[in-house]
């Protein structure tokens, strides 16, 4: 017995997927995903129409999906994330029904308690053995972590497996089970595994950056949580790998042993394990390659669902016992609310992902921005849009000085005692706005083009169409 159908179209035509109905994608080869345009390609073919694509994050190479929307076989979309090239077409007002953004945590909460019930998953699977038994450790189009597609494949009606590794059964060391999957299709190739590098991956060479990174640490240490058992999540920018690097000299010089690094997991984040400043890594997706390579030889690199590391409707998960989170920001008003969804314009380039999870569930919730991008200041009276609530950042960290949120007057006072300049948000505000100006209001339309959902399920903020110059 076993599992295999000969195409991408005959698995569709298995599934029963009709006009109307729900598929669902996962992102761990990122950019270099092809599985979801050649589904939706095939999808095509087949004349289904009024599909929503619920997919935990959509990047460039998803470009096709435009033309899916044009032609009405796409008319929803639920995503996590969405990059600039999509987001500009969504913003600008092509596509009849508001885009639901969520986050890593609220995507398979909703999931799993039937808000956002899947017909039917497509896993793209590096190796796969005949029965649907998958990992993404393993085959030539490696991408480590399948966290993302777990719950998908647990919870869907029906869920196929797209591999372009097919190994004996029983593949061991499974990600997902064949118990979640009804079907396998064997391709050339599932994508390309060097897509899957997020962010800059290089640390920055920016003395600005470098400045940040130093003082993100001093924060840290004198926050009193740098200690035994210490539990961390940096992003792959270049100034949150600086901090990643120097918090790691700080770890050894004074033989400090974390308990867990967390999130989507980098190269330096592997050396911080590797090197004893971690007992074990707890990834969700891999970041790199070093990364893909660590999680497939190291026990103590250990693979999580989504719904373990971020779920609040989970009985627990990671984010609720993690330390420190480092965290970027396009926008930060006075308040400490964060964008991380629009560029200063309002159009759609992002997305909150991880975000706001890590931000509610860590001790200290740190961004670290420059004062000014682009010319245009960071800090604004009030962020284009909400993505992640002012009430769960603690610190901004900028060039200029590191502003505490007023909630945190215990942790303004240990800042101020270890020495560390700390600056009035208002004034980082002004700093910016003498040597950027002030920024003109984007010319934001009244039509809702996408809304954004925090992880309990609440609308925090909508996204309005940009009025096209």
């Amino acid at each position: 017995m076993n599992k295999l159908v000969g195409s991408i179209k005959q698995a569709v035509i298995d599934s029963g997927l009709k006009d109307g109905m729900t598929v669902s994608f996962h992102h761990h080869l990122r950019n270099g995903d092809y599985v979801l345009n050649m589904v939706m390609e095939a999808i095509a073919e087949l004349g289904i129409k009024d599909l929503t694509v619920n997919a935990s994050s959509l990047f460039d190479a998803h470009r096709p999906l435009k033309e899916h929307i044009k032609n009405g076989v796409v008319t929803h979309i639920l995503t996590d994330y969405m990059s600039a090239e999509l987001g500009r077409f969504i913003s600008a007002g092509n596509m009849a029904n508001p885009v639901q953004f969520r986050t890593h945590g609220g995507r398979p909460c909703d999931i799993e308690n039937g808000t956002t019930p899947i017909d039917v998953a497509f896993i793209a699977a590096p190796a796969s053995d005949c029965m649907g038994n998958c990992t993404g450790k393993l085959g030539k189009s490696a991408c480590g972590s399948l966290g993302y597609a777990m719950p998908d494949a647990k919870n869907a009606k029906f869920t196929v497996v797209i591999t372009d590794e097919l190994h004996p059964y029983p593949l061991t060391g499974w990600s997902i089970p064949e118990t979640d999957v009804n079907e396998v299709v064997v391709v050339e190739s599932i994508g390309d595994p060097r897509g899957i590098v997020s962010g800059t991956t290089k640390i920055t060479r920016d003395p600005v950056g470098l400045s940040m990174a130093m003082t993100a640490v001093d924060v840290i240490k004198a926050s009193g949580l740098l200690k035994e058992g210490f539990s961390f999540q940096t992003g792959a920018g270049g100034a949150s790998l600086a901090a990643a690097k120097y918090l790691k000299d700080v770890m050894l010089r004074e033989k400090i042993r974390g308990s867990f690094g967390l999130g989507g997991i980098t190269g330096y984040m592997v050396d911080m394990l590797n090197e004893g400043c971690f007992d074990s890594l707890m990834d969700v997706q891999c970041f790199d390659l070093k990364a893909v390579e660590s999680i497939r030889d190291n026990p103590r690199h250990c693979e999580i669902s989504a719904t373990h590391y971020a779920s609040p409707g989970a009985k627990s998960a990671v984010v609720d016992s993690l330390d420190v989170v480092i965290l970027g920001a396009t926008q930060i008003d006075t308040d400490f609310n964060i964008n991380v969804h629009t560029d200063s314009n309002g159009r759609i380039m992002g997305g909150s992902g991880g975000h706001s999870d890590t931000a509610a569930g860590a001790k200290l919730s740190m961004i670290i921005a420059p004062l000014s991008r682009a010319r245009l200041p960071i800090v604004t009276d009030r962020v284009t849009c909400i993505s992640t609530p002012g009430s769960t950042i603690d610190v901004l960290v900028t060039q200029k000085g590191v502003a505490v949120n007023p909630k945190d007057a215990e942790l303004r006072q240990r800042l101020i005692d270890a020495k560390i300049n700390v600056v009035d948000i208002h004034e980082l505000k002004a700093m910016a706005e003498r040597t950027s100006g002030v920024p003109e209001k984007p010319a934001i339309g009244d039509r809702v083009v996408a809304d954004v959902i925090y992880r309990d399920g609440t609308v925090i903020d909508r996204i309005c169409e940009v009025r096209e110059d």
